[in-house]
């Protein structure tokens, strides 16, 4: 099955924390989107990798995504070696995506960058025929990462407008791992009021300073090309 975007995390909720208001505007163009989580979060403070199964489950099909798989390359203490970029090489040559959306290259979570450079590796070696999988060779034509916790600062922001509700009820999707004022689990940074507030006015601050409703931010590695001055916003 090929993909138009293959969306990749470090943990179930990255994903819908970074991009899912993109996704759900691609989708809602016509656009084949697949998730892949790295792992299961099972180190995650709230909740069970169980618990996260269950709830990324019920944010993809609130995105509307076509497909969802997760690596389970160990929380926590995953590297960025031979052994886990070839399972990533395998979900790239299987879905063959023009695009792959990952984790920011520095956060807060080491996972995050860890992630971020995973990701970034496979892509490239993805491409080489030599290494042999069983499965042609294939490299995106664009790799960009979303933002997270840290207030990085994007080299593009995507217009979300019409799309924000959908990002924030993918992300609440996750009840064990925001905020729940009658939760009796230990309170972590991601679980307080204000960070849960905070998926819809940093995407609305994003989309004030575009001159939109609302935006998420990305970063690219590379220069990015546009054809002419018309194809900005």
């Amino acid at each position: 099955m090929k993909l138009d975007i293959l969306a990749i995390g470090a943990h179930p909720d990255d994903v819908e924390l970074g991009c899912g208001g993109t996704l759900a505007k691609e989708i809602s163009l016509g656009k084949k989107v697949g998730i892949i989580d790295l792992t299961k979060g099972e180190l995650g403070t709230r909740g069970t990798d169980l618990t996260r199964k269950e709830e990324a489950t019920e944010a993809a099909k609130i995105l509307g995504v076509t497909v969802r798989e997760n690596l389970n390359i160990g929380d926590g203490f995953f590297e960025n070696n031979k052994e886990n970029q070839m399972k990533v090489i395998a979900m790239i040559r299987k879905y063959q995506p023009d695009v792959i959306l990952s984790n920011a290259p520095s956060d807060r979570h080491p996972d995050h960058g860890k992630g971020s450079d995973l990701v970034n590796t496979a892509i490239f070696l993805s491409g080489l025929p030599k290494i042999e999988n069983g499965l042609q060779p294939w490299r995106p034509k664009k790799h960009f990462h979303y933002i997270q916790w840290l207030p990085l600062e994007p080299n593009f922001v995507v217009d979300i407008t019409g799309f924000l509700d959908q990002k924030v009820e993918s992300c609440l999707a996750y009840k064990t791992q925001f905020f729940d004022p009658n939760s009796k689990e230990p309170v972590t940074p991601i679980a307080t009021k204000n960070f849960t507030d905070s998926i819809q006015y940093r995407a609305m601050d994003l989309g004030r300073l575009i001159g939109t409703e609302a935006g998420e931010g990305f970063i690219s590695r590379n220069y990015i090309a546009v054809n002419n001055l018309d194809s900005l916003l």
